[in-house]
């Protein structure tokens, strides 16, 4: 009788277990067919990019996105969370832009402003003046630098002009130095005059640094500063000024990012001392805050493991100059698309799966610092986080350590001819591993990194040689819908899907033997 009990009981666990695989290859397969039938990746993208735009933290763009993306995981049948990350003192929106040269056929100008920095009443323009360097220079000008647009020697990185007291210190010293160097100066000009059979006697030049007598030339009244900026022009944010700012402290002067070429041009005008005006109408807009930020998190519960978790994430919010399709518009999309094809695939992990899509990367990695420090989920209960924070690409490979090669080979084995133009390959890890990352890197793996959680993405390549450069639309104007490449994208939501899918299937954790070096 016992044999007979034991015999039934193994028949029976073996079909239970036969039937959940079952279960999980008709879900797996369900992914596939409908990321060839029915991907609505670029569907995604679309309104993140063309409807929404740009998402800058403290816009109503961002606080619209939210609400579009927990409204399209709740439509698919996820739990969501909405996790308020942070608040920003005052609240920016940016209208149109535009500028041109009141000489030379009025050339229209070619700039940005970054977020978080003043505009115009309206269409303004005034002379071109070059900064001084000194304070006899500024002395020397001081009266015309009212209703002036002033060219800085500084070449732009595509951040605000820095308005901290950091920066004021830095500037009192090298105008302090300036000085000595203008004196010194003044006796070769004096030295060249009463020796000018001899060999000219070069002047030293000036220390440098963005704006020397920016307070200065502010209260004196200028109009605004223009940088000289490499194109495609990379606009950011006040970095330093934006958590800081209340609607007591908000900028008066212009901060203008222009086109290098046309930057050269106006330069040597003003060398000739040449008379001419420049105007610009720039739409740069506050609002009281304070102004919330939130990451939000499509939940699909695990049926046998539910307080163990399989993370995938992007981040929502992006720069405004241009409409964020890139960065991070192509995570979120994949992200998304990931989670709609597990829902409509009838999925049921063993492991709760997480789809995060985060908030204020740009600003620090607010949105999952605050998931990791607030520790919203166990971290050694991560079997791992796949972010997704770069150019739009193909996921077409994963490279592991030793210790958990085997489980991805199982994982990703749908994938292997999924596209038979690139077949998906899984490689173990070469060298020896790393030590564990003690400062935050550049996307929303690095707090997780830190603490230890697994990591490993999806490698994205350019298989068919589409020329992509990530350089070109990094938080530069680039960064639109038409830079995104919709095979790729379609490819690696199913990708995503198919590995969280079967990581959370495993019947155990994945191991986290040789992830770092201790």
């Amino acid at each position: 009788m016992r044999n007979w009990f034991r015999i039934m009981l193994t028949v029976a666990l073996a079909v239970g277990i036969a039937q959940g695989a079952s279960a999980q290859d008709k879900v797996v397969k369900s992914v596939l067919e409908l990321g060839r039938t029915d991907n609505r990746t670029m569907q995604h993208s679309e309104y993140l990019s063309r409807v929404i735009g740009g998402r800058l933290v403290g816009t109503t763009a961002l606080t619209h996105a939210e609400a579009w993306v927990k409204e399209q995981f709740e439509s698919w049948g996820l739990e969501v969370m909405v996790q308020e990350a942070g608040t920003i003192n005052v609240g920016f929106e940016r209208g149109p832009w535009s500028g041109r040269m009141l000489c030379e056929g009025g050339q229209v100008l070619h700039f940005g402003t970054p977020a978080y920095t003043a505009g115009t009443c309206g269409k303004v323009k005034g002379s071109v003046l070059a900064e001084p360097h000194s304070r006899r220079e500024l002395e020397r000008m001081k009266g015309a630098l009212k209703g002036a647009w002033v060219l800085l020697d500084a070449e732009s990185n595509g951040m605000a002009i820095d308005r901290t007291e950091k920066a004021e210190t830095k500037r009192a010293e090298v105008i302090k130095a300036n000085e000595d160097i203008d004196r010194r100066n003044m006796e070769i000009m004096r030295w060249n005059y009463e020796h000018r059979d001899s060999a000219a006697r070069k002047p030293v030049p000036y220390e440098k640094v963005t704006a020397a007598f920016y307070k200065e030339m502010v209260e004196a009244g200028v109009l605004g500063f223009i940088r000289s900026a490499k194109v495609p022009l990379q606009v950011m944010y006040d970095r330093a000024g934006a958590f800081d700012l209340t609607m007591d402290t908000l900028p008066t002067a212009c901060d203008i990012l222009l086109d290098e070429a046309q930057f050269a041009t106006i330069r040597k005008k003003v060398q000739r001392k040449d008379i001419f005006e420049l105007e610009f109408d720039i739409r740069n807009h506050f609002y009281r805050g304070p102004v919330a930020f939130h990451n939000i998190i499509g939940i699909m519960h695990g049926s046998k493991y539910p307080k163990q978790y399989v993370l995938a994430g992007g981040h929502l919010d992006s720069y405004d100059n241009g409409t964020g399709a890139v960065d991070d518009g192509n995570g979120v999309s994949v992200t998304m698309e990931a989670a709609r094809l597990l829902a409509a695939s009838g999925a049921k992990p063993k492991r709760t799966l997480l789809f995060c899509i985060w908030t204020a990367e740009e600003f620090g990695l607010l949105g999952s610092k605050y998931f990791v420090d607030s520790k919203t989920v166990p971290l050694d209960a991560i079997s791992n986080y796949f972010n997704r924070d770069g150019g739009p690409l193909m996921a077409t490979s994963v490279s592991v350590p030793e210790a958990m090669y085997d489980d991805f080979v199982r994982v990703c084995k749908p994938l292997e001819n999924y596209n038979p133009e690139v077949p998906f390959t899984v490689e173990k890890r070469r060298g020896p591993a790393g030590p564990r990352p003690k400062n935050a890197g550049g996307s929303d793996h690095a707090y997780f990194a830190m603490n230890g959680v697994p990591t490993i993405s999806l490698r994205e390549t350019d298989p068919k040689g589409l020329n992509f450069d990530y350089r070109e639309i990094w938080h530069t104007e680039r960064d639109i819908y038409n830079k995104l490449i919709p095979e790729y994208m379609e490819h690696s939501a199913v990708a995503t899907a198919v590995a969280m899918y079967g990581l959370a299937n495993l019947d155990h954790l994945l191991s986290r033997e040789g992830l770092y070096k201790e």
